[in-house]
């Protein structure tokens, strides 16, 4: 066996021992599961294994350093809080544990349970005394301010305004339609993004309220974490975490950033991931409505998350589209439906997503100038396909000379053919999201094998 890959599975448990005798091993993917305990040592006898993928799972334990582990990097253990280990896989370092102070921490909790079996009544009232407390201190703070999800302390309007330095053009992130975001710095140096609303234009609390409501009840590895809210009838902001790099929009366009195509493949998984998550995954299926490469965010692993749900769309019970009188941004929405009667539903997502690839790997807008008249990003490629696509995509992906030109050409075929099936004019002909993100996996296993 040279390949085994038991991604997006629900698998739980320990990784078997076993696996270090599959000693002919190339690739290993075990990623996106429920896996627990240490990564066994014995993997490092898997000397002809090229590629391992261990990340979002709940791995503990030091991670090996012998065999393959000797050339991974650290996006093959991401989401993985529990691991320790080489600081080059950006986790933290594993702590021997002395003998002297693993006793002392035993004696200590054996008074802990002394004193709460013989202090039962004083346990109680100090509790009750704290939360007391805790609750006034609440209440005493700015009341416009209120956590999103409940579980992070609050941020007022003053700490806002101080982290940002007055809301400063120079901590400016990016702006939309309805909103600006600005990077913060807490006292403690804690970072954050606040998105402020400008709350003089139609429609600002709106989609205030649409985002709250929407991220409220949302949570996925690949969808921007909201941490709190600030809130008064003159201003309105989300506080979001700080995506260290940027948008996928920058790195496309800015000279002094490149993604490889690797990197550019994962990327449209881990969009893809959110955005069947929020089609499939979700009690009440979520259409985001504004899908596009300004909103894809990529936090320090260059991991993608996807943001911005001011004008998303449920739908309820049955229903397969809604109507809206919202318009998202030309060139991403679905012309048949969207851009004719204003009918939202979750193949509008795929088929901006299906622009973002052709956007991804082309470096070409929806918008670009060479498209006039009947010809679109669309009918460009379809036409260049499957012969002249080498003429549409990035040349900075396939330069001359490089050795592995036939197996990135192969790989880009794919992702054009797949990008295509998602932009079929009739909604009923696309490719759904689940079924786009299972032959993207697919594309990257197989351009994976082909730079052995």
């Amino acid at each position: 066996m040279l390949s085994l890959s038991l991604a997006h599975n629900k698998l739980d448990g320990p990784i078997p021992d076993s696996f270090g005798k599959m000693l002919a091993l190339e690739f290993l993917d075990l990623s996106n599961n429920n896996l627990t305990g240490e990564i066994p040592k014995s993997l490092e006898a898997l000397v002809y294994l090229k590629y391992l993928n261990f990340s979002f799972n709940e791995l503990s334990g030091e991670i090996p350093t012998g065999g393959p582990f000797a050339n991974a990097t650290s996006r093959s253990f991401l989401k993985n809080y529990a691991l320790c280990g080489d600081s080059k896989f950006h986790v933290s370092p594993c702590v021997i544990k002395s003998p002297k102070k693993s006793k002392r921490k035993k004696i200590i909790l054996v008074l802990y349970i002394l004193l709460g079996v013989g202090m039962p009544f004083l346990a109680l009232a100090l509790a009750y005394v704290f939360l007391r407390w805790r609750k006034i201190k609440k209440n005493a703070d700015q009341a416009d301010a209120f956590p999103v999800k409940g579980k992070h302390e609050r941020i007022s309007y003053y700490e806002l305004e101080q982290a940002t330095e007055g809301f400063d053009e120079s901590n400016l992130l990016g702006s939309g339609s309805f909103s600006k975001v600005f990077k913060g710095i807490l006292k403690d140096g804690t970072l954050f993004a606040a998105k402020v609303f400008n709350v003089q234009l139609d429609g600002a609390f709106k989609s205030f309220d649409t985002e709250c409501e929407m991220l409220r009840n949302l949570r996925h590895r690949n969808l921007t974490k909201v941490i709190t809210s600030c809130s008064n009838p003159h201003f309105k902001a989300l506080v979001l975490e700080y995506m260290p790099n940027g948008t996928l929009e920058k790195w496309l366009y800015n000279h002094n950033f490149f993604l490889d195509m690797l990197q550019r493949l994962s990327i449209m998984i881990d969009v893809a991931s959110a955005i069947d998550y929020l089609h499939n995954g979700c009690s009440t299926p979520v259409v985001h409505c504004d899908l596009k490469p300004s909103n894809v965010l990529l936090d320090q692993e260059m991991v993608g998350h996807v943001s911005d749900f001011g004008i998303a769309k449920l739908l309820g019970a049955g229903e397969d589209f809604v109507q809206t009188r919202t318009i998202a941004t030309i060139g991403y929405i679905a012309p048949a439906e969207y851009g004719q009667d204003g009918i939202v539903s979750t193949s509008c997502d795929v088929y901006s997503f299906g622009i973002v690839m052709m956007k991804t790997f082309t470096r070409r807008r929806p918008s670009d100038e060479i498209f006039t008249g009947e010809m679109n990003i669309r009918c460009w490629i379809n036409d260049s396909f499957p012969s002249g696509i080498h003429k549409v995509v990035d040349s900075n992906l396939i330069q001359p000379g490089d050795e592995q030109i036939d197996a990135k050409m192969h790989c880009l075929s794919s992702i054009m053919k797949l990008a295509l099936s998602c932009t079929v004019v009739t909604p009923d002909a696309r490719i759904s999201m689940e079924d786009a993100l299972s032959t993207l996996e697919k594309i990257r296993l197989q351009f994976v094998y082909s730079l052995r």
